[in-house]
């Protein structure tokens, strides 16, 4: 049987990125340390295949603190908790380790120093998005106010318009953000911005790939899971950026063959919290349909390694 030739172009960097890479080490450092059980507070990372091979190992998978027991080690997720959740392991006298990636951990400190300097925070998130959750929660309540468009800053309510800062999630679009700290900007001339941009840097380089891949492309899949904030950004930037076929997959399974017939060029990235193997398994399920010719797009390269706690690198 002939195929008929695709073009298949990798972005470049694309998956995991290092605050993921080393999430996942901490939780089998854990199990490898203490043994199984040991609990994580929400999904490590937001990838089902990441978390299904964790809890094969002895990971155990919560959504609060109270379904944990005290004798076992309990671990928070990359994306950060609120600072009730720390406060009442160390009531509980538990043991555990924050698995925050240290680029939320630097904005939930910058939120923190804005605060001791006087000034209300407004967030620039998603509602509901665990990180969201944990930067509003290392604050009392009202200090940090949260806005998810360009619409909610004219709506969104000061103490004092004179005193504010900002803060971002990490995972955002870079040009939706840059339109609402715009908006900020326009309507609070006063506000202060963080120090460094506060969208990651891992964010940054696979959104520009994307972009540079759209142009070479009819379709483009990113690999990811439908609660990755990072993966579903992707799939805005591939379609705002001229691609007019622009899907999210988890596994080769998703990928409808039918939407894209006729298509001889697809672009591939992966999210954040999505492992390579994923990546591979796309590639091939292509090549079993089609003559691949595999094509990387690389706007960037990434040597970024974050050190696991110390706790677990100290011997039992």
């Amino acid at each position: 049987m002939i195929r008929p030739p695709l073009t298949l172009y990798l972005a470049a960097p694309r998956g995991f990125c290092a605050g993921v890479d080393r999430a996942i080490k901490i939780v089998e450092m854990a199990l490898e340390k203490w043994g199984a059980p040991v609990f994580v507070r929400h999904e490590i990372v937001h990838n089902r295949f990441v978390v299904d091979d964790l809890r094969a190992k002895g990971a155990v998978f919560v959504e609060e603190l109270d379904e944990c027991p005290a004798d076992r080690p309990v671990i928070f997720s990359a994306h950060g908790v609120p600072k009730s959740v720390p406060d009442e392991a160390a009531r509980r006298q538990m043991l555990f380790v924050d698995a925050t990636c240290p680029l939320v951990s630097k904005v939930h400190i910058e939120a923190a120093r804005h605060h001791e300097n006087g000034l209300q925070i407004i967030m620039i998130g998603h509602e509901g998005h665990p990180e969201t959750v944990g930067t509003m929660g290392q604050l009392p309540e009202g200090e940090v106010l949260l806005v998810e468009t360009v619409e909610d800053v004219a709506a969104v309510a000061v103490r004092d318009a004179g005193k504010l800062a900002f803060v971002t999630q990490t995972t955002l679009s870079v040009d939706d953000t840059r339109d609402i700290v715009e908006a900020l900007q326009i309507r609070f001339p006063a506000i202060v911005g963080p120090h460094k941009e506060d969208i990651c840097y891992a964010t940054t380089n696979r959104q520009e790939a994307v972009k540079e891949m759209a142009r070479h492309v009819e379709a483009m899949l990113v690999v990811g899971a439908p609660n990755s904030s990072n993966s579903q950004r992707l799939v805005e930037v591939g379609a705002r950026s001229g691609c007019a076929y622009a899907q999210l997959v988890q596994r080769a399974s998703d990928i409808d063959w039918r939407a894209l017939e006729g298509i001889r060029s697809i672009g591939i990235t992966a999210g954040a919290s999505a492992p390579e193997v994923l990546v591979n398994e796309v590639i091939d399920a292509f090549r079993g349909r089609y003559d691949v010719t595999v094509e990387q797009v690389e706007t960037a390269r990434e040597n970024v390694e974050f050190k696991v706690p110390r706790v677990l690198r100290e011997p039992a």
